[in-house]
């Protein structure tokens, strides 16, 4: 790869600590500006992001913390509630996992009311959650215990899928609110129907690390196995359609863009001084972009901007591309 490919970020916003997962919400704020959380060692921060590619009045980024709320333990992922709003009566909600095996459910008015849920079940590391995206009233969660679980609000598990090894993803798709996509580390993604509560399709690879679904073209999934990115059309074949070496030193994440269904980030692996952030587009047989992070762990891409963010070290790294 050449040397003057790699672009330094476009914005860069400073942290207070150590960002171990950074995530823009997904669903619209009833404002302007975004929605974005990230969590430390015991802390998630709530703020609001606006880019000078939304308006013109802004200079770069204009960045602004909503609050900060303490968290028992380092936050090891996070996911946004779609009843985050900041218009009519301001409402924050969001979950956690970290590494005591719970979820924390808070909720926030940004003002007096802070409430948080604790859900106890799963009995080893949280790999990943997600809301239910149109109403916001379930959660699922995958872990290092073999299982997928779906949680009400209350805490209640509402259903349990058993896996054949460590679940690594989990996503549910606005078009596809019955379906849930399930990633597992041994190779395999599977689609889990949730009234019958059986798996209805699955996708086969090598081990997985990571793996996304598209939210603007549903038939598309992607993921990160070993130093390759693939992509399926899952209405074709079960085997992917397109496979390409992209990380020397071994893929850990794969996220679709929401702007745009060709366009997608993956990163290497977490833990070094520096990490590597690529941007791709379908279209194009190189990465369209090519950053570095220091000690980067984490990754996630704008509602509406063809712009991503990764986590570092006391720091916000977001790198803007062409669609």
């Amino acid at each position: 790869m050449q040397e003057e490919s790699v672009r330094t970020p476009s914005y860069t916003v400073p942290c207070d600590d150590y960002v171990h997962v950074v995530e823009f919400s997904p669903f619209s704020s009833g404002t302007a500006a975004s929605l974005l959380a990230y969590g430390g060692n015991q802390f998630v921060v709530v703020a609001t992001c606006l880019f000078q590619e939304e308006d013109m009045e802004v200079e770069g980024v204009d960045f602004n913390v909503l609050r900060a709320f303490h968290h028992d333990l380092c936050v090891d992922a996070l996911a946004w509630s779609p009843e985050s709003r900041l218009d009519r009566t301001p409402t924050v909600r969001l979950c956690t996992a970290a590494a005591d095996r719970k979820l924390r459910l808070l909720t926030s008015d940004l003002q007096d009311r802070h409430e948080v849920k604790v859900m106890e079940g799963h009995t080893s590391y949280v790999n990943h959650l997600v809301f239910e995206p149109t109403e916001g009233k379930q959660i699922a969660s995958v872990s290092d215990d073999h299982t997928c679980r779906v949680w009400d609000l209350d805490g209640q598990e509402t259903a349990i899928f058993r896996l054949r090894s460590p679940g690594v993803s989990v996503c549910w798709h606005p078009e596809e609110v019955f379906k849930l996509m399930v990633a597992e580390k041994k190779g395999t993604i599977r689609f889990y129907d949730l009234v019958t509560q059986q798996a209805i399709l699955s996708l086969d690879c090598g081990p997985i690390a990571s793996a996304d679904w598209c939210l603007s073209n549903p038939i598309k999934v992607g993921a990160v196995s070993g130093n390759d990115w693939l992509i399926w059309d899952i209405t074709r074949s079960s085997y992917p359609q397109e496979k390409r070496p992209t990380h020397r030193d071994k893929a850990h994440l794969f996220r679709w863009s929401q702007a745009n269904e060709n366009l997608f980030a993956t990163t290497g692996c977490p833990g070094k001084i520096s990490s590597q952030l690529l941007i791709h587009h379908l279209g194009h047989p190189q990465p369209v972009t090519v950053g570095f992070a220091t000690v980067g762990s984490c990754l996630s891409w704008h509602r509406t901007l063809p712009l991503c963010v990764v986590g570092c070290d006391r720091k916000l790294c977001f790198w803007a591309t062409e669609m």
